[in-house]
């Protein structure tokens, strides 16, 4: 069974940074891709970023590229998500994901405000 936990979540002004943090468990987290996704107020949910199983890819939504920094960590069986540069509308509630796998953890919230 699929576990995900986020944190790293919280109230930042723009222009600021915050790193995102996800403990997985229930699965062989090495062997797996994993991608970050967020969803913002009466919105989809959308993909942010991916990174490969051995790190060797990674791809961006455009909305991020050159601002956030997807990283994992398979000896800790943890994902992160560097922000910088941060914008009003990167507010949402941000997840992790496996994409060949069904379960979400509980998100976290990322505040961009003055």
């Amino acid at each position: 069974q699929v576990q995900l936990v986020e944190s790293g979540g919280g109230l930042v002004q723009p222009g600021g940074s915050l790193r995102l943090s996800c403990v997985a468990s229930g699965f062989t987290f090495r062997k797996y891709a994993m991608n970050w996704y967020r969803q913002a107020p009466g919105k989809e949910r959308e993909l942010v970023a991916y990174v490969s199983n051995n790190v060797d890819r990674t791809n961006y939504a455009d909305s991020v590229k050159g601002r956030f920094t997807i990283s994992r960590d398979n000896a800790k069986n943890t994902v992160y998500l560097q922000m910088n540069r941060l914008k009003p509308e990167d507010t949402a509630v941000y997840f992790c994901g496996v994409p060949q796998l069904s379960g979400w953890g509980q998100g976290t919230q990322v505040t961009v405000s003055s």
